[in-house]
């Protein structure tokens, strides 16, 4: 038997490990280098601050690919030993499907630990590190942060679109100012704008030329027809780059570790202080997130129950089969959790509770399939 243990374990760790570091380049990895590029790559910025960043990165990206991965593994893995009859010598030799599948029930439970560790600790640790990572980049060489053909939105309070630019000079630009709610508060197009640095002041100095702008009224900001208009050859707006680290609401909620959630939960007196729409959103919103990471960790059995019986019936070998499933699964099973995930902080659907759909359907659904499997 511990052949059998060894040479199962062994080619579902090797393609599970295969298969999680191409997704984290492909799929993960390759999005955020193409997102950043500008930032890390057009900029003076020293190579040991891009590498910190893209260690940064890393985390986020196994959060994802670790349990997707080790499904694919397990789908490939089983897939092949099904379409070559391997599995039906070892049941001819009295060996059953449950028997032949406790290793990888061992290595979901190795996947389960270090997915725990990294959502609650490891991931908003990094976050919060590549936060102020990039703020330096920010501050360093703010200029990098406007590159051709792009929305700007690192500054609270204001979206900027540039179409071009040629370092410090940008062409066709739009500046929205948001209000706390989000509403346009002022949009300003501008035909070309130059952009200085006061480092001494953290500020970044917008100069626009031949403005014009539209702009609602403070009092009525609803009434359309009280929105002013005009034009300005020369006009300039003050950035503050200290923004950039904090931001208007302060660290967000997925910068914090586990103990943080917990201590923003226990926090009666800033909780007592707060309007009692405020408390309830900020108390669904922090339990809801924690539910998610200790779901989402587990999220590697519930593909493993589901991933053998689905890659026994399809009894086919060929990889293609096997990344389709994987992708299918994987797709299906994250969509429901990002979807849920965005009611979190309406507490009258109770999210925290919903985000535990995913892993009972595909734990209900592998594990229907598993047991008629071995009853065969």
């Amino acid at each position: 038997m511990k052949i059998i243990d060894r040479y199962v374990g062994w080619q579902v760790l090797l393609t599970s490990t295969i298969a999680v570091a191409v997704l984290s380049v492909v799929l993960v990895l390759g999005n955020i280098f193409k997102q950043l590029m500008d930032v890390l790559v057009k900029s003076d910025t020293p190579m040991a601050l891009i590498m910190s960043v893209l260690a940064y990165i890393l985390p986020f990206s196994l959060m994802y690919t670790i349990p997707w991965g080790f499904l694919t593994g397990v789908l490939l893995v089983f897939g092949k030993m099904s379409a070559e009859n391997e599995l039906i010598a070892l049941r001819a030799n009295g060996v059953s499907i449950p028997r032949v599948c406790l290793p990888v029930l061992f290595l979901s439970a190795v996947c389960i630990g270090i997915c725990f560790w990294i959502n609650v600790d490891v991931a908003p640790r990094a976050q919060k590190n590549m936060k102020e990572a990039l703020y330096n980049i920010a501050t360093s060489n703010p200029l990098a942060m406007f590159g051709s053909d792009k929305i700007i939105e690192d500054f609270p309070g204001r979206k900027i679109y540039v179409e071009r630019n040629q370092g410090a000079q940008l062409f066709n630009l739009l500046v929205y100012e948001m209000s706390d709610d989000f509403l346009p508060m002022k949009v300003i197009y501008a035909q070309h704008g130059l952009l200085e640095t006061d480092k001494k002041e953290k500020k970044l100095l917008m100069h626009l030329f031949d403005a014009r702008y539209e702009q609602r009224d403070d009092h009525e900001k609803g009434n359309l027809m009280k929105i002013a208009s005009g034009t300005a050859e020369e006009n300039t707006l003050e950035i503050s780059l200290e923004d950039l680290s904090q931001g208007k609401k302060g660290p967000g909620i997925g910068s914090m570790t586990a103990t943080e959630l917990l201590e923003r939960l226990n926090n009666e007196n800033k909780l007592n202080s707060m309007s009692e729409k405020d408390r309830r959103e900020i108390l669904s919103a922090t339990k809801t997130e924690m539910s998610r990471r200790v779901a989402f960790s587990l999220a590697s059995f519930a593909f493993a129950l589901i991933g053998v019986p689905l890659a026994i019936t399809a009894h086919r070998k060929e990889t293609a089969v096997g990344l389709i499933f994987s992708l299918a699964v994987g797709v299906l099973y994250f969509f429901l959790l990002i979807a849920i995930y965005h009611l979190r902080e309406n507490d009258r659907m109770h999210p925290e509770l919903l985000m535990w759909i995913p892993n009972v359907l595909c734990m209900g659904l592998g594990g229907t399939l598993f047991i008629r499997m071995s009853r065969r």
